[in-house]
């Protein structure tokens, strides 16, 4: 499976920005903002992975994005992004109890994000889409989870309109799963998340 060109620009430029935040965090290891870009590029870089490294990369990044939070607990891109984290956690975890637990969490963030901005749209439809998740992740796994997490992993629009018609039943697993991962960016770095929006969930053509 090749990298498609603007997945592969992806790649760098969150590989980068991990890098970056790495070394401002040897330097300032108490600037928040530098915490979230870090868990949200570990978050971004983890759907390139295989199954067991992308758990590790969630993980990492949950960890950076929960010590922004000790700096400061009030900064809502933070708490999204941790929503975001807890999500991704859910979907490549098979057990429906340990899932269950991820998506409470990251309800519960994308609640206190709302809470602290509440004027933003994307944060409200997080909040929304949190409470269909569960359902999503039963369907998911029942139909084996680890090809179907690499073939969702960033779709480009072409290649998302090609497994659309390819698999009709899955337009909105692929529709959601892109949209938590891909959302991530939106926040950090809004210039580059608008190159990628996620594809709106329309019928095949």
């Amino acid at each position: 499976m090749d990298l498609q060109q603007s997945d592969f620009d992806r790649l760098l430029f969150f590989e980068h920005a991990r890098k970056n935040a790495e070394a401002t965090y040897a330097s300032d290891p108490l600037d928040a903002e530098n915490l979230t870009r870090w868990g949200g590029a570990l978050l971004e870089l983890s759907q390139f992975q295989s199954v067991p490294e992308s758990k590790k990369m969630i993980q990492d990044a949950i960890s950076k994005l929960e010590e922004a939070l000790v700096v400061n607990p009030k900064k809502h891109e933070t708490l999204w992004c941790l929503g975001n984290a807890f999500t991704s956690d859910a979907f490549v975890n098979p057990d429906q109890e340990e899932a269950k637990t991820c998506f409470e969490k990251a309800s519960e963030y994308f609640q206190r994000a709302v809470d602290e901005d509440p004027e933003n749209e994307l944060y409200r439809k997080s909040l929304e889409v949190a409470a269909k998740a569960p359902e999503l992740h039963a369907e998911i796994h029942k139909h084996g989870f680890a090809e179907k997490l690499t073939a969702a992993a960033g779709p480009s629009s072409s290649s998302s309109t090609k497994t659309q018609k390819k698999k009709k039943s899955s337009d909105l697993k692929y529709d959601i799963l892109g949209w938590v991962i891909l959302a991530v960016g939106i926040v950090a770095w809004v210039g580059f998340a608008k190159s990628h929006p996620p594809p709106p969930p329309t019928p095949p053509r």
